[in-house]
């Protein structure tokens, strides 16, 4: 299969992270006079209907144990319930404005494809496909569990939970949806949205592996919003999910159309290669869509771009950082003696790498809430690897020179001191280079030593060209300049390099 490189499969495919919903004046006025007079009957309503769908769900599972729950429903439990739940779930849709749902094509039964893949995912608005699919299970965050109502609604559904976080959480799921669906029907249909995200509906993301890991039939699902408005979007940045809710109830009404595709049976390559099942999958259904299949995912927090192995954010968090601190009046002297402090700490080895949010104010020289903000562009806990930061950020604005750079690179993430790397050090330096965590770089590690055992210092790494033998990636900086020159004139200050 020709794989891309990081340059062509940006300017190939559009952004599908953002999403900024524009109004005319007279859409403007429109919205405001129905915000304010059929938005809060539909919400009213909705939540009538929710809680309704929530009394009734809660005796649906009562005085099963925690075994008879881990197995699926039968008799009087899903014969009386389903279609009462069923109906007042549609119902809560229709209040909101989804009157009418379009169907094409026939949607499979459990036999034929136990698993419903639904793309693109565009907001939580895209659970109107529960009820034409037949309220089949679903996979969702295990967090979600704890909400009001929705929780109650989930756990009723027999929902797969997972946890992000929680790399136990992620294989007992996989093992859960494999036990289901090859369960010969006994269990209802999966559904899950493989993109793993929501985007603008531009081009589908790649697929998540989860739904094709089980290597049985499944049934492509694609859904369409026809609407003079696209107010549906929920997306990185752009529209939130405040404002999907209230452009959306402001409106007459949502149109959507779902098309059921033909049932996708793998091949036995595709049963041994979940990676290339979803990849044939995911083309089928952006032919459908007419819309390009991307190599983009969201790794955490960030969105990226897929090359090889690599993880290559399509905007560096080090130059969202930057831009935050240019706002917050530093200039590239104070940046720089920054990144000197940081490189420092490391290197002294007596208070480690890590740091927390005051540490990291103490070291920028800025409030705690600022450093708040930069440390969650690079972890999702309190706490950041100095190294990630300081790393990421040089490459960027060429605070050093390359040599320099991976010699101190190499240096930081060589532990033991040996002079050479191990797949998961090379791990741990090109996500800090690159500002996001990579799960694995066996693939460039295995280019890089293919005429040697170790990764040493002097292999990687030629003058003149790219910094690591990744082929196709463009040079981790752009030299030399700070190249935000207009950020530092909207923060007020002349000071330059």
């Amino acid at each position: 299969m020709e794989r891309k490189s990081s340059r062509a499969a940006t300017q190939e495919y559009p952004n599908p992270f953002i999403h900024e919903l524009k109004l005319t004046k007279a859409q403007w006025i429109k919205g405001i006079i129905l915000g304010c007079t059929l938005l809060p009957i539909r919400v009213f309503l909705a939540w009538i209907l929710l809680i309704a769908a929530w009394i009734v769900a809660v005796p649906r599972l009562a005085g099963l144990s925690q075994e008879e729950r881990s197995k699926p429903l039968s008799g009087w439990r899903r014969w009386l319930f389903h279609p009462i739940l069923w109906l007042l779930g549609r119902a809560v849709f229709f209040c909101v404005g989804f009157h009418w749902v379009k169907v094409k094509g026939r949607k499979a039964d459990v036999k034929e494809a136990p698993i419903l893949v639904v793309a693109p995912h565009s907001s939580f608005l895209d659970m109107v496909i529960m009820f034409p699919a037949g309220v089949p299970s679903v996979v969702s965050r295990s967090e979600n569990i704890n909400l009001p109502v929705i929780g109650a609604l989930l756990e009723c559904n027999q929902s797969v939970l997972v946890s992000r976080r929680d790399p136990e959480s992620r294989k007992e799921a996989v093992s859960e949806l494999n036990k289901r669906v090859t369960s010969d029907g006994s269990w209802p249909q999966i559904l899950m949205f493989p993109e793993g995200t929501t985007t603008n509906g531009r081009c589908l993301l790649r697929f998540k592996t989860g739904a094709f890991v089980p290597g049985v039939p499944v049934q492509p699902v694609v859904l369409h919003y026809p609407n003079e408005l696209d107010t549906i979007r929920w997306t990185y940045k752009g529209s939130n999910w405040f404002q999907v809710l209230f452009h959306t109830l402001s409106q007459p009404c949502t149109n959507i159309t779902i098309e059921f595709l033909p049932v996708y049976t793998p091949s036995e390559e595709e049963k041994k290669d979940s990676r290339l099942f979803a990849g044939n999958v995911q083309k089928v259904m952006a032919s459908a869509l007419g819309v390009p299949a991307s190599d983009y995912v969201m790794a955490g927090r960030i969105p990226v771009s897929k090359l090889n192995d690599l993880s290559v954010p399509l905007e560096s968090p080090g130059k969202e950082a930057m831009t935050l601190l240019y706002r917050k009046g530093l200039g590239p002297r104070d940046v720089e003696a920054a990144l000197d402090r940081m490189i420092d700490r490391c290197r002294s080895g007596a208070e480690g790498t890590k740091a927390n949010a005051e540490e990291l104010a103490s070291i920028l020289g800025l409030n705690k809430k600022t450093a708040i903000h930069i440390c969650s562009l690079y972890s999702k806990d309190d706490t950041v690897d100095l190294r990630h930061i300081y790393f990421n950020m040089a490459a960027i604005i060429g605070h050093v020179d390359e040599i320099s750079l991976f010699h101190s690179a190499f240096a930081a993430f060589d532990r033991e001191g040996r002079g050479s790397l191990t797949k998961e050090e090379l791990t741990e330096l090109m996500g800090a280079l690159l500002g996001v965590p990579q799960q694995s770089t066996e693939e460039l590690y295995d280019t890089a030593t293919e005429d040697q055992e170790q990764l040493t210092e002097a292999h990687p790494y030629t003058p003149g060209r790219n910094c690591f033998p990744c082929s196709g990636t463009q040079p981790l900086h752009a030299p030399p300049p700070w190249g935000l020159q207009p950020e530092w004139e909207a923060a007020g200050t002349d000071e330059g390099r």
